[in-house]
């Protein structure tokens, strides 16, 4: 619990600096995309934003299973992922999933989005995929390219509707499904305590004529003693 409550605490100040910096600024909430892109208000605009989000959410996770099924660089990135669940029960899970959500969101959507203007959409997702470049090796790039799609995706949905409560539940949903997925699920193929000649696995004996304990002799039937 130690390992997740420190990072749950660290992506709870984060959310709480966003909002005091949204608010020095005078922003009214970091929320609310203030020019929609879709004329949506009210009620019908967070509803549309989180029926996108649901659907986003279930397609991202399909798709990240079908590639670790089937390509190595998934597979790799899969990998080396794997280790931050450790000492992650589900509620830690939910509770990493929900709280890093609410952090990246009102940080890369609510609060760089509007201020980077016209380019905004994309360059906060790809800061976004910056910020997950804590890996080393190829999964490094793997990782900050898979995050600046999502991030780019999310910015849309947040443009499109002017609702934040899609992005949060795609993101929460992506989080804490696919965090269940890495500790529960491994890549690796199964290893044998033993190899070479001592390996566990058994070479399949042919059926024998002979009755049990007989030996077939080499010498020709005329031959034999």
């Amino acid at each position: 619990m130690f390992r997740w409550g420190r990072a749950s605490v660290a992506y709870a100040f984060v959310a709480l600096g966003a909002l005091a910096v949204g608010h020095g600024f005078e922003r009214s909430s970091l929320f609310y995309y203030a020019d929609p892109w879709l004329p949506l208000t009210g009620v019908e605009a967070h509803a549309f934003s989180l029926l996108l989000g649901a659907a986003f959410a279930g397609a991202v996770v399909v798709t990240t299973r079908a590639l670790v099924e089937s390509t190595d660089f998934a597979k790799n990135l899969h990998r080396d992922l794997r280790p931050m669940t450790n000492g992650l029960d589900p509620t830690g899970i939910a509770v990493i999933a929900t709280l890093s959500s609410l952090a990246e969101e009102l940080v890369f959507r609510g609060l760089l989005m509007p201020w980077l203007g016209a380019w905004g959409v994309g360059l906060q997702a790809v800061l976004f995929g910056l910020a997950h470049a804590q890996l080393s090796g190829p999964s490094r790039w793997v990782w900050v390219a898979w995050a600046s799609a999502v991030g780019l995706v999310l910015g849309v949905m947040f443009g499109l509707t002017g609702s934040l409560l899609g992005p949060l539940l795609a993101h929460a949903l992506i989080n804490g499904l696919n965090l269940l997925y890495l500790q529960s699920h491994d890549t690796a193929p199964p290893r044998h305590s033993l190899g070479g000649l001592l390996s566990d696995r058994r070479s399949p004996v042919p059926a024998q004529n002979a009755g049990a304990g007989e030996r077939r002799s080499p010498l020709p039937a005329g031959r034999r003693a």
